[in-house]
């Protein structure tokens, strides 16, 4: 999407030094992004990976753990509130804030709120209270995510995309690990002091809650992008009900005209799937193997940030250097064989530097898998008029690996055990390569053209 203050470039301009390379991500635009990237990424892993490990510390059984992937159904279902978003306006705060910023302070209010709710349930004596709860968080998570995402494109020139983008998904591990390793620590840090598990699990709840106002803060300092102004303007005369519908008939439309468009959306659902069927299960398995969970926060998201983050830079090289086919090759494949790491782990038994190279192993190779599927989602969004909601609807699609069928992945590794399970991790991404093989015969790969990441 291009903004109408970039100028196209010609072959005079000079080539920017590493100062001006570097200057960009100051620029109080990207800082803002930067900032919200991080709002975005903490309440992830308080519906997921952190809540798992509180309720194995708990007592709660594996094939329950697995069910619990199903309260990410929000991510999977946001397209559909997706229109309401960009219509509808909030009461009070978008004649105060602007249609974008009021929404980033009402959902970033409800998430305070359904983490606090979140942090006052007991795993151990209701489980369905603890699922309510987790449904919540993520559902105000994925609204927040909704709005974050368009604020991002509509407030960044198109010399600042590329900075913003990085920012953004730099902050989001960032946010994901605080509300990891972070609340994990800070859990153990009010065990120590004598507050018991079950209050120590609730006030590193609340004090993630409270790190939601970093976000509500950056709104608040924000100025409303103009793109959205324009766009505010230019659909006052229509009514909400017609704006949410013009957007949601045209970008579905659109997409589902093309040739193998099933099939396409097909594939963004079982791509990542391997991944999703074995991070289900990554936390019970270190917490079944003896590690602490100061272990599990140290190495799986301390190492496992830093092997993502070294993935996310050879993603984008392999993307650049090879066609988009073979690139999803590449990604595809490292991922799944790199479950085997943890059954050799799971055989090898209680070992620090042996659960370091798993996760290593893991991260480095979902992470290149990531970039590569981020660069083919962006292929897709072709059209600028429907891009955020066609966006949304292919992010959600590819949740759906992780929601619902990783939902008995628990009930498959407490039948095969661990070593045989993430044996099984592997063979779920077969149905994903036979899919891009097809895909690639019919040529729907050069239809999409080059892509640059």
């Amino acid at each position: 999407m291009t903004a109408p203050e970039a100028g196209p470039r010609t072959s005079a301009t000079p080539s920017p030094s590493w100062r001006d390379a570097f200057a960009v991500y100051l620029q109080r635009r990207v800082l803002i992004v930067l900032l919200l990237g991080f709002s975005s990424g903490l309440p992830l892993a308080l519906s997921g990976s952190t809540l798992l490990v509180w309720m194995r510390e708990s007592g709660v059984d594996l094939g329950t753990i697995g069910l619990f992937a199903l309260v990410g159904t929000p991510y999977t279902l946001k397209f559909l509130w997706a229109p309401l978003v960009d219509a509808m306006h909030v009461p009070l705060l978008t004649r105060r804030f602007g249609r974008r910023r009021g929404w980033l302070v009402f959902s970033q209010a409800l998430l305070i709120v359904a983490i606090l709710l979140l942090a006052l349930t007991d795993p151990a004596r209701s489980p369905l209270f603890v699922a309510l709860g987790a449904l919540l968080v993520a559902t105000t998570s994925s609204t927040q995510d909704i709005v974050v995402d368009a604020f991002r494109v509509e407030s960044l020139p198109e010399s600042e995309q590329a900075a913003g983008m990085a920012s953004y998904v730099a902050a989001y591990r960032i946010g994901v690990l605080v509300s990891t390793a972070g609340a994990l620590f800070l859990v153990s840090g009010f065990e120590s002091t004598g507050i018991p598990r079950g209050s120590a699990w609730m006030w590193g709840y609340v004090v993630m809650a409270a790190m939601v106002l970093i976000g509500t803060a950056t709104a608040l300092v924000a100025t409303e992008p103009e793109q959205s102004v324009r766009a505010e303007a230019a659909t006052s005369t229509e009514t909400a009900f017609s704006r949410v519908l013009h957007a949601a008939i045209g970008a579905f439309s659109e997409f589902l005209g093309r040739k193998d468009a099933w099939a396409a959306l097909v594939f963004v659902v079982l791509f990542k799937f391997t991944d999703a069927f074995s991070g289900t299960m990554t936390a019970p398995f270190v917490i079944d193997l003896g590690f602490t969970r100061n272990d599990y926060a140290a190495i799986v998201k301390g190492v496992g940030l830093a092997a993502t983050l070294i993935g996310g830079f050879a993603g984008g090289f392999v993307a650049r250097r090879y066609s988009l086919a073979a690139s999803l090759w590449i990604g595809g494949v490292l991922q799944a064989v790199a479950n085997l790491s943890f059954s050799w782990l799971a055989l090898t038994g209680k070992s620090e530097w042996a659960l370091a190279f798993a996760i290593t192993a893991e991260n480095f190779t979902s992470a290149i898998g990531t970039v590569i599927f981020v660069a083919y989602l962006s292929a897709l969004c072709r059209n600028p008029l429907h891009t955020a909601t066609q966006y949304a609807l292919l992010t959600a699609l590819s949740a759906v690996g992780r929601t619902y069928l990783s939902s008995g992945a628990g009930y498959v590794a407490r039948a095969t055990g661990w070593p045989l399970f993430f044996a099984v991790c592997v063979l779920v991404a077969i149905p994903s390569l036979i899919l891009l093989l097809w895909l690639q015969q019919r040529g729907h790969f050069d239809e999409l053209g080059p892509v640059k990441v």
